[in-house]
Order: structure tokens, then C-alpha cells, then sequence
């Protein structure tokens, strides 16, 4: 099994190297610029072979980056135009199906680079060497620097891991460049018996994760601090959004990173709390969710309301948490699964039945129709998710193969799987009581 990590190191140099990985970090941005404005006159392609033809000789004189920065600047180009030109067509499938009338405007112009970022090849752009020292290319040679970072990656680095690319990065905060490194991990392959238990994670706003497990251990993760830290932002946001002058705008970013350093930090310290050895987690497949549960109409009474609610939605870090649980599950022998979501927070785990009014006015009271079964409504979803891994379990056992991820494209296949889950069933009778942390 391949999982793929970043090492975030810190460079340790003088001024002399500072100025010299400064100014190679510029050139390279003044050259992924050029390159799109080159590629936008020449048509909007997103094949980076196609840019490299139409600019490499002017990246080699004009910026005088070496031949492998020279190639790597039209494939980031290429790559960048490629994610545009797939939101174009959505966006003209979305408008021609009358989801929305708003045009995309992100290729209207050349897409411009701002971040001092700067793509290296292993072994090319740079190379370890004993001591904890790395050489890195510049305009102006290679230079050497020590570099520092988490103990766990250091004895990566040391006992020889596969090494993919890097970028040099600079933090206008502390004023420092750090190497970002890609490693890729050789872990064995899990076994089905390897797995003992299985755990279903629900994820939402009012709590960012409810987990339960077969045997009723559940954890509930309130979302209120988090909640309140993002209207805070949002208040500082909307005074220097109206104050409008550069201080203002530079503040607006240092608050921007402040933001989004405190939600990684919270889904970091609850993935570390889910996450235990040995473990099949199932995560919900909330692909297009977005999308799915945007509000279609907006009027002058509501749009206040409705602007809190987009907003909010924006905030919901969900794809994040999925990611940290992924990747933290694999490094202490578990493994994460994604499940369908359909009706995991509408169907009751006792009797089946799916309905909307078993959510009385979308709160957090699950209060089924048929049965009258009634639970907190995050712990009914999460229940559910865990049914579902559990049959996946149960399908890998049978024929060997598991599937990471629901096929979304194939309805028939979907419809299936939806009527199985339909005749899953809890067997416990009681409701476990559940504590807020």
C-alpha cells in the first residue's frame, strides 16, 4: 500500500543563501506568469509538452532558470489551466441544465501566480547529504543548508524512503523558507481479520465528528468553538473589507492563515482522538455536497439569513478532517473507507424506514414515524455509516477485494447498494449516553 506524505522542513541559512533562494523563488514566479499569458494568447491549452515548445527557450534566457525548472514551470502552467477549463465546462453544463445563471470568470484573463512557491525535482533540484544538510539549486549555483523538522520525518528521510518532488516555500510571518517534501511510504497490505472493529464517523457543523463503533463506544466532537472563532474572523473580515486601504488588505491575509492554521489544528487534535489501531473507519462519500444543499432562492427577506448559512457552509472543513483521519488510520495499521451518504441522517437504524419527518424540523432529534425509535441525530447518522462499513467488511471477506470509494457513476449499482442498506438493522436496544468533548 503507497501513502504519500509531506515533510515540512526548515531551512537553516544566512543572508547570503536567503537572498539567492529569494531570488530564484521570483524568477520562477515571473516565469509561471509569463507562461500563462503566453498560453492564454495561444489558445488556453492545458497540454504542458504544447506550452513548453512556445516558451522554454525564453524561460532559459529571458529567466535564466535551469532546464528542469524550464520544464516544470509549463506543466504547472498546464496543470493550473487544466482545473480551469474543467470548472468552465461545469459551469456551462450548470448553466445550460438552469442550475445558475453566473458565467465563470476565471479564464476571462491570463490566471495569475502570487505565491513564492517553487517546484524541485529529487536528485535534479536538490538532494539530501549526510549530517542533515540538503543541497538546493539556485541561479546562481547549488547551495547547502541544514534543515530541521519533526523527528518522525527526519527518520524517514535517514532510512532511505522514496523521495517524489519538492517545493521551496516562504513564510512572510517568520520570515524563513522551509522545503516541502513529498515521501512515499511502501506500508504492508491490511488484511480484513487485521481489522477488528469497525467505526463509523459522521461529520457536521453543530458537531464536526460523532463516531460510534458495534460494541456503542461513541465520542461526540462539539463544533461551537469553532463556530465562534469563524463569526469572530468573519466580524474582523467585514471591518477591514469596508476600510479598504493596504494595511487593511495586509491584515486581512495575516487573519486569513490565522483562520485556517486553527481549523487544521482542531481537526488534527480530533482525528488523533479517533483514529486507533487496528480499525476499519468508514467516512461519508460527501462528494458535490456543496452543491447538493446550496439554497435555489434568495429573496431580500431572506438573503441576510441565507448569506449566514452560505457562509457557514463555506467554513465546514469536512474534506479536511476526511483527509487527516485517512492518513493518520494508515500509519497505525488502519485503514479509512468511504460509504454512500444517502439517507444516513433520514433512515432509522431499528426499523429501516427513511423519511424527512423523522428529523423534526431539521434538529437534533432523530424521532422515527414508524418505530418511534429517538436518538440524537448525529449518532443515528454515524450508527448507519457503521452498518455500511461493517457489510463492506463483510464484502471484502467474501470475495477479497474492498472497495475504497462508492462508484457514484453507475445508478444501477447505486440503487443496489442503496436496498441493501436498507434491510441493515442495530441490533442493541438501549441508546448509549454520549459525553461532549
Amino acid at each position: 500500500m503507497l501513502q504519500v506524505i509531506t515533510a515540512k522542513l526548515k531551512l537553516e541559512i544566512s543572508p547570503e543563501h536567503k537572498e539567492l533562494l529569494r531570488e530564484v523563488s521570483l524568477a520562477y514566479r515571473d516565469a509561471l506568469n509569463y507562461t500563462s499569458q503566453v498560453n492564454f494568447d495561444h489558445g488556453k491549452s492545458s497540454n504542458g509538452t504544447k506550452i513548453q515548445k512556445l516558451v522554454y527557450r525564453d524561460l532559459r534566457t529571458e529567466f535564466n532558470l535551469p532546464s528542469q525548472m524550464a520544464c516544470n514551470v509549463p506543466r504547472q502552467v498546464g496543470a493550473t489551466y487544466k482545473g480551469l477549463l474543467t470548472k468552465l465546462k461545469q459551469n456551462e453544463e450548470a448553466i445550460r441544465t438552469g442550475k445558475t445563471k453566473k458565467k465563470f470568470k476565471g479564464l476571462d484573463k491570463a490566471p495569475k501566480f502570487v505565491s513564492r512557491t517553487c517546484n524541485l525535482n529529487y536528485l535534479r533540484d536538490f538532494t539530501f547529504k549526510p549530517n542533515q544538510q540538503v543541497s538546493i539549486i539556485t541561479l546562481q549555483g547549488r547551495i547547502t543548508a541544514n534543515y530541521f523538522g519533526s523527528n518522525k520525518h527526519l527518520e524517514l528521510i535517514k532510512s532511505g524512503c522514496k523521495i517524489g518532488g519538492a517545493k521551496i516555500y516562504y513564510s512572510k510571518s517568520s520570515k524563513t523558507y522551509y522545503l516541502l517534501v513529498s515521501l512515499e511510504l511502501e506500508l504492508p497490505e491490511l488484511e480484513p481479520a487485521s481489522l477488528s472493529r469497525v467505526v463509523g464517523v459522521d461529520v457536521g457543523r453543530r458537531f464536526l465528528a460523532v463516531t460510534t463503533g458495534l460494541q456503542n463506544k461513541t465520542q461526540f466532537f462539539s463544533g461551537k468553538e469553532t463556530l465562534h472563532k469563524a463569526n469572530q474572523y468573519q466580524r474582523v473580515r467585514k471591518t477591514l473589507q469596508r476600510k479598504g486601504t493596504r494595511s487593511a488588505t495586509r491584515r486581512l491575509r495575516l487573519v486569513s492563515g490565522r483562520e485556517r492554521r486553527f481549523t487544521a489544528n482542531v481537526n488534527h487534535q480530533i482525528s488523533k482522538r479517533i483514529v486507533t489501531p487496528g480499525t476499519l473507519f468508514g467516512l461519508e462519500d460527501l462528494t458535490h455536497i456543496r452543491d447538493r444543499t446550496k439554497p435555489k432562492r434568495k429573496t431580500r427577506k431572506t438573503s441576510k439569513k441565507l448569506s449566514k448559512a452560505n457562509r457557514k457552509q463555506t467554513k465546514w472543513s469536512f474534506a479536511q478532517l476526511h483527509t487527516f483521519i485517512d492518513y493518520k488510520a494508515v500509519f497505525v495499521g488502519s485503514l479509512a473507507i468511504k460509504v454512500d451518504a444517502n439517507y444516513t441522517s433520514k433512515g432509522c437504524p431499528e426499523c429501516g424506514h427513511v423519511s424527512d419527518n423523522n428529523r423534526p424540523n431539521k434538529g437534533l432529534i432523530f424521532r422515527c414515524e414508524c418505530c418511534h425509535f429517538e436518538l440524537h441525530a448525529d449518532l443515528v447518522g454515524a450508527r448507519n455509516i457503521t452498518l455500511r462499513t461493517l457489510l463492506s467488511r463483510q464484502d471484502w471477506e467474501r470475495t477479497g477485494v474492498l472497495s475504497v470509494r462508492p462508484d457514484v457513476s453507475n445508478g444501477e449499482a447505486k440503487a443496489e447498494r442503496l436496498l441493501r442498506y436498507s434491510e441493515l438493522r442495530w441490533s442493541s436496544d438501549t441508546s448509549p449516553r454520549y459525553h461532549e468533548v
